[in-house]
Formats: C-alpha cells, structure tokens, sequence
C-alpha cells in the first residue's frame, strides 16, 4: 500500500512554490498557515489586481469631474 503522506510531497506542478508558517503565543494560542502558488497564479493575480485598480482609477475620475 501507497503511503498517503508521501502524496503531500509530490507537487501538481513542478515549477509550484509552498509556504508554511507557525505563529505561537504562549502555550495556548497556535496558528498554522500554508499557501501554493504557481507562475501563472502569480501573473493571474497581478492581472487581476492591475483590472482593480484600473477600474478604480476610472471611477474616481468619473467622480471627481462631476
């Protein structure tokens, strides 16, 4: 039998990028984050904050010519 751990370890795409982080306050308070991002994941994201801001821009010109 496969071991299921060993799954985690084999990326889906083999230029994708990982993240883990631990933030611990005392004993009690314990956080744990992890994050996955691929090449085009960042573009997408750049893309897609570039519209916002665009979109944005124009409203807030729009706004201030009345």
């Amino acid at each position: 039998m496969t071991d299921p751990s060993a799954a985690d370890d084999i990326p889906a795409h083999p230029e994708e990028m990982k993240a883990n982080y631990e933030f611990r306050i005392g004993k009690i308070i314990s956080l744990k984050a992890s994050a996955r991002i691929t090449p085009a994941g960042i573009v997408t994201t750049g893309l897609t904050v570039l519209a916002i801001a665009l979109a944005f821009s124009l409203l807030s010109s729009g706004a201030r010519r009345r």
